[in-house]
C-alpha cells in the first residue's frame, strides 16, 4: 500500500470513528438536551399539537389562559389566547411559537402538556396517543383573587410598582400585581412594536419584568419591622425599652437625620419609636445589635434566599445587602453602616412579596410560610392531579415577639404614620416606609399590613417607584383598597 492511500485509509477510519461518536452523543445523552432547546423547532411545533391546559382562578372564577384552535397544513394546532389582557401577566406569563415561554406557561409545562410523571396524567395522555385523539393537558387552578387584583391594578394608576397580598396561615398569593403589565395576546404576533408602545413613569420601563418577584427596592423604614423584631427576640429591649431622640444619631462620625427633621421626639419607648418611625432610634439599636444579627434575623424571615413560588427561577431573585450587584453577608460591622442598615438603607434591597412575606410572619405567630400561587391542577376529566399543601419555611421569631410587634405595628395605622390603611370593620396593622432611591426628590414609597377581622386574613406589601411622597400618602391607600376588594364583609359593616 502507497502512502496517499494509506493517508486516505486514516482519514476515512477517523471520519467513521468520529461519525459513531457524534451520533452516539446526540442520539443517548444529548437527547433530552436537544429537545429542550428553544430551536428544536419539531418539538416545539409538536407542542402545539396538544391541546394546552387552562389556567383559571376559582375566587372569584375567572379563565386566565385558554386555547385557540387553529387548521395549518391539514393538522389542528392549538395557540394561546389570554382573555384578561394583561391583569394577571407576570404571573401567568405567556407560550408562543415564536418566542417561547415565560411565568408558569414555562414552569408548569409539564402539567399543561400532560407530559409530567403523575400516573393518572400518563395513563390519560397513553389512551389519548393510542386512540389518536388529542391529547390534553391539565388545568392549573391558581390562588389569585381577581376582584382584588384588579383594585391592585386600578390603585398604582399608572405608577410604576407592585403590590403583593397572601394569606399569612397558608402562604397563598391572593394579589401578585406589577406596573407596567402587559397584553399577553400582542407577543405572538407583535412583539417589539407590542412592548414599545406601553409608557410608564419609570426608568426602564421593562413591561415584561416581574417587579413583585423580580424588582429589588431599598425598603426604608418598613424593614423596621426586621429590626423590632430581632431587638426584642434577642432580648435586649423590650417594646417599652426608653431611647432619647435629639433628631439624629451618629454613625462613623456622620449624622443620620430622621426622615421628619422639623423637630426631634425627645424621649419615646420602642413602639412609639415604630408609630412615628424615628429613624435614629433604630439607627442606635442597630449599632447595639450589630450587622450579623441583623442579618441573622433578615435570613430567619426568608431573606438570603430566592423565596420558594413556583413561577421561574429566573424570575425570583432573594433580598438582602447587595454590593455590585451581588448578595454580600457581611464578616465585620464596619463592612456596613449598620445604623442605617437597621432602617432599610444602606445597600438593603427587597422584593415586595418577601416583604409581604415579613409581615405575613409577623400576623402568623412568627412563622413565616412557603408562598404559592397554585391551588391545584386538574385533569381534563376535573380529578384532582396535585393539590398544593401549606408548608412552613421556618419560625422568624418567638410567638411573643411577633404578638408584641404586630401590637406595635396595629398602633402605626392607629395613631401613627399608616392612618389612611385604617378600614372600617378590620384590625389592621402595618408599618410605612420612604426610601431614598439615591436620586434627589424621589424615593420608593411603601407599605406593608396584615388585616382581619378577628384574626389576621391578609398580609400585604405596596411599593411605588421613584416619588415625590410618603409611604403613608402614597401606598398606604392602595393597601386599603386591596384588603377592601379581598374582605368585602368586614369593610361595608
Amino acid at each position: 500500500m502507497n502512502k496517499p492511500i494509506a493517508r486516505l485509509a486514516v482519514v476515512g477510519t477517523s471520519m467513521m470513528v468520529l461519525l459513531v461518536v457524534a451520533t452516539t452523543y446526540w442520539q443517548a445523552w444529548a437527547a433530552g438536551g436537544l429537545a429542550d432547546r428553544q430551536e428544536n423547532q419539531i418539538e416545539r411545533v409538536a407542542q402545539f399539537t396538544i391541546k394546552r391546559g387552562r389556567i383559571v382562578t376559582k375566587d372569584p372564577a375567572a379563565v386566565l389562559a385558554r386555547n385557540r384552535p387553529k387548521r395549518v397544513a391539514g393538522r389542528t394546532l392549538f395557540f394561546r389566547q389570554y382573555p384578561p389582557g394583561g391583569l394577571a401577566a407576570h404571573v401567568v406569563g405567556y407560550s408562543t411559537q415564536a418566542r417561547y415561554r415565560t411565568g408558569l406557561e414555562r414552569s408548569r409545562n409539564d402539567y399543561l402538556t400532560a407530559s409530567n410523571q403523575n400516573l393518572s396524567t400518563l395513563l390519560e395522555s397513553s389512551l389519548d396517543k393510542l386512540k389518536g385523539a388529542t391529547i390534553e393537558g391539565n388545568d392549573l387552578v391558581l390562588t389569585l383573587n381577581m376582584r382584588a387584583q384588579r383594585a391592585a391594578l386600578q390603585g398604582l394608576a399608572g405608577r410604576c410598582g407592585s403590590v403583593v397580598a397572601l394569606e399569612p396561615q397558608t402562604g397563598k398569593v391572593l394579589v401578585m400585581a406589577s406596573f407596567p403589565t402587559y397584553d399577553q395576546n400582542v407577543i405572538e404576533r407583535n412583539f417589539v412594536r407590542g412592548l414599545q408602545r406601553i409608557q410608564a413613569p419609570c426608568k426602564p420601563v421593562a413591561p415584561l419584568y416581574n417587579r413583585a418577584t423580580y424588582g429589588l427596592y431599598a425598603p426604608g423604614s418598613i424593614y423596621k419591622v426586621v429590626t423590632a423584631a430581632a431587638a426584642i427576640d434577642s432580648g435586649r429591649y423590650t417594646a417599652g425599652s426608653r431611647f432619647h431622640d435629639p433628631g439624629y444619631c451618629e454613625v462613623y462620625g456622620r449624622r443620620v437625620n430622621n426622615y421628619d427633621t422639623t423637630r426631634p421626639f425627645g424621649n419615646v419607648d420602642l413602639r412609639q419609636a415604630l408609630v412615628n418611625s424615628i429613624n435614629s432610634v433604630f439607627c442606635n439599636i442597630g449599632k447595639e445589635l450589630g450587622s450579623k444579627l441583623l442579618v441573622e434575623y433578615s435570613k430567619r424571615f426568608g431573606f438570603y434566599e430566592t423565596p420558594p413560588l413556583e413561577t421561574p427561577d429566573n424570575e425570583r431573585v432573594a433580598s438582602g445587602l447587595y454590593d455590585d450587584g451581588k448578595l454580600f453577608d457581611p464578616k465585620l460591622d464596619s463592612d456596613v453602616d449598620v445604623g442605617r442598615f437597621a432602617f432599610g438603607q444602606e445597600r438593603l434591597l427587597v422584593t415586595p412579596l418577601q416583604m409581604a412575606m415579613v409581615a405575613g410572619a409577623i400576623a402568623n405567630g412568627g412563622i413565616v410560610m412557603e408562598p404559592r400561587v397554585i391551588d391545584r391542577i386538574l385533569s381534563p376529566k376535573g380529578t384532582i392531579v396535585t393539590r398544593s399543601r401549606a408548608d412552613e419555611l421556618r419560625r422568624a421569631v418567638k410567638p411573643e415577639t411577633a404578638a408584641t410587634v404586630a401590637s406595635m405595628m396595629r398602633a402605626v395605622v392607629e395613631s401613627g404614620t399608616g392612618t389612611a390603611a385604617q378600614v372600617p370593620g378590620l384590625v389592621v396593622g402595618g408599618k410605612t416606609g420612604t426610601a431614598e432611591t439615591g436620586v434627589a426628590g424621589t424615593n420608593n414609597a411603601w407599605f406593608i399590613a396584615f388585616a382581619g377581622r378577628e384574626r389576621p386574613e391578609v398580609a400585604i406589601a405596596v411599593v411605588l417607584e421613584q416619588q415625590n411622597g410618603t409611604g403613608g400618602e402614597l401606598a398606604a391607600p392602595i393597601a386599603r383598597a386591596v384588603l377592601q376588594a379581598l374582605l368585602p364583609r368586614a369593610a361595608n359593616s
